[in-house]
C-alpha cells in the first residue's frame, strides 16, 4: 500500500531524518515509534504532501484523495456543528448537502454520537470531539489511514474505549494504517509491525519488529499475551539506548 524510499527531511541545513525506508503492506497496521525530534510526524506530513522532502520518494497504491489523516489535535471548526464538521469533507468532494448530511449522521451514530449532531465542539467532551474527528475522517472512506498520536489528550479510560472502537473498525474494514505514537503498549497492542526510529538529527529506522499476536484483538487482553512483555522490553531498551546521553569525551 505504501513504500517510502530514501526519505530525507530537513528544516534547515541538517537533516531531521535521513535515508529512511519503510513499507506498509495492504491491510496491515504499522506503527512508528522513536524519541522526540526523530521526525515521526514529518514522515506522515511528507506522505500527504504537507511537507516537501529534501530527497526520496513514495510509492502509493492509492491516490492522495483516499488517504485519511487523523491529527493529534482535532481539526474541528468551532463555528460548525458536529454534523456539519463531519459533512464538510464530503461537501468538498462534491456531495450534495442532503447526501453529505445523511452520511454524517450515519457516521456519528456508528461512533456513539447519535443525537449529538447539532452540538458545537465546545458543547462536547474531549472524547466526543475525538469521535467526531474520527467520523470526519472515516466518512471519506480512506483506504490508507495515517494517525499522529490521535488519542494522546484523552484520559486512560476514554482513550482505551475509543482506541478499541477504532481498532475494531480498522480490522473489520481491512484498512491499512500507519500510526505515530510514544506509547509503547499502544504500539504493540494495535500493530502488526513496529518501526523504531533512532534519535535525530539524521534519524533512521534502527529496527523493525513483527507483532505476532492473533487478531481480532482486545486492547486490554492483548497485554496479558505471553509475547507482550518481551516485545515491550525490547522496544523499551532500544528507545532507552537512543535517548541516553553520550558519555563526556565520547563521540556520538
Amino acid at each position: 500500500m505504501l513504500r517510502v524510499k530514501g526519505l530525507t527531511l530537513a528544516y534547515g541545513a541538517e537533516p531531521v531524518l535521513e535515508d529512511v525506508n519503510l513499507e506498509v503492506e495492504r491491510g496491515r497496521f504499522a506503527t512508528l515509534i522513536g524519541p522526540s525530534g526523530s521526525g515521526k510526524t514529518s514522515i506522515l506530513r511528507a506522505i500527504t504532501g504537507l511537507q516537501t522532502p529534501r530527497s526520496g520518494s513514495f510509492e502509493l497504491a492509492v491516490p492522495i484523495a483516499e488517504i485519511g489523516f487523523l491529527f493529534q489535535d482535532d481539526a474541528l471548526l468551532p463555528w460548525r456543528t458536529a454534523r456539519q464538521n463531519v459533512a464538510l469533507g464530503l461537501r468538498i468532494r462534491g456531495a450534495n448537502p442532503a447526501e453529505a448530511g445523511e452520511k454524517a449522521d450515519e457516521w456519528l451514530a456508528k461512533l456513539g454520537l447519535h443525537g449529538l449532531g447539532s452540538r458545537f465542539p465546545r458543547q462536547l467532551s474531549g472524547g466526543q470531539r475525538k469521535r467526531v474527528a474520527i467520523a470526519q475522517v472515516l466518512a471519506l472512506e480512506p483506504r490508507l489511514l495515517l494517525m499522529d498520536e490521535p488519542f494522546a489528550s484523552l484520559d486512560a479510560i476514554v482513550r482505551t474505549r475509543i482506541t478499541q472502537e477504532l481498532m475494531d473498525w480498522v480490522e473489520r474494514e481491512h484498512l491499512t494504517v500507519l500510526l505515530v505514537t510514544h506509547d509503547l503498549e499502544e504500539a504493540i497492542s494495535m500493530s502488526d509491525v513496529v518501526h523504531v526510529l533512532s534519535r535525530g538529527p539524521h534519524a533512521r529506522i534502527r529496527a523493525v519488529h513483527a507483532v505476532p499476536i492473533p487478531r481480532p484483538r482486545n486492547l486490554v487482553a492483548t497485554r496479558t499475551d505471553p509475547l507482550f512483555p518481551s516485545l515491550l522490553k525490547t522496544l523499551w531498551n532500544e528507545l532507552s539506548e537512543e535517548v541516553k546521553e553520550p558519555e563526556v569525551g565520547t563521540e556520538q
